[in-house]
């Protein structure tokens, strides 16, 4: 029932989204364009968040694929109705006030079988619109679970007929810089810190046009 559910939700909202604020989407490098609609296997996908219409932003950019996102517990059980919908589309509630890591071995899970997690690494919106610290669930998540990390910065410039830029950066490979999958507290922040400056570039690269389509 939820998978027809969360096809529902596609076809009645994602061709809406993709022409109502004029997504464009680019890629960090020519040889990573098969990161979005395409890719196979596993992955956490990071982004910057400012709005709650960003998960819906990220399941048009990866509109093939079942993306499980982490949701906020605030916002879960804001109304009745959206959660609903939430639960329909197979997110992941998470209580960032407590120590409770079901969130965290759900997420596991669906990693093990090859699905895709999507979290967004600031733990709340930013209401700056700056990038603010992240958190290092994400970090400890792929490194656990032994998946790469797939970057994507968007404008979130939401409104009929505005444009959304959307920079999906290159896979990123923590093994590659842990040897560990249960790395030290600072090599932890220092990881985590990494894949918030990787936010940056992607920022900044945007922001002057780059990437390739």
């Amino acid at each position: 029932m939820k998978h027809i559910f969360r096809i529902f939700v596609k076809i009645m909202t994602l061709w809406s989204i993709g022409l109502g604020f004029r997504i464009r989407i680019r890629h960090e490098s020519k040889e990573n364009r098969k990161s979005t609609f395409f890719f196979k296997g596993p992955a956490v996908i990071i982004s910057n968040h400012n709005h709650f219409l960003d998960f819906t932003i990220l399941m048009y950019v990866f509109a093939f694929r079942y993306v499980r996102c982490i949701v906020g517990k605030t916002l879960y059980e804001s109304s009745r109705f959206l959660q609903t919908i939430l639960n329909g589309l197979g997110c992941i509630k998470v209580d960032r006030f407590s120590f409770d890591m079901e969130f965290f071995f759900k997420a596991m899970d669906v990693l093990k079988k090859k699905g895709v997690v999507l979290i967004f690494p600031e733990g709340k919106f930013s209401t700056t619109g700056k990038i603010d610290e992240f958190k290092s669930t994400a970090t400890l998540l792929a490194l656990q679970a032994g998946v790469p990390i797939i970057p994507v910065y968007h404008t979130a410039d939401y409104g009929c007929f505005k444009r959304t830029d959307i920079m999906v950066g290159d896979r990123i490979y923590l093994k590659d810089f842990c040897k560990t999958k249960t790395p030290s507290e600072k090599e932890l922040t220092e990881l985590t810190e990494m894949l918030r400056n990787k936010m940056l570039e992607l920022e900044a690269l945007s922001k002057k046009g780059g990437g390739v389509k």
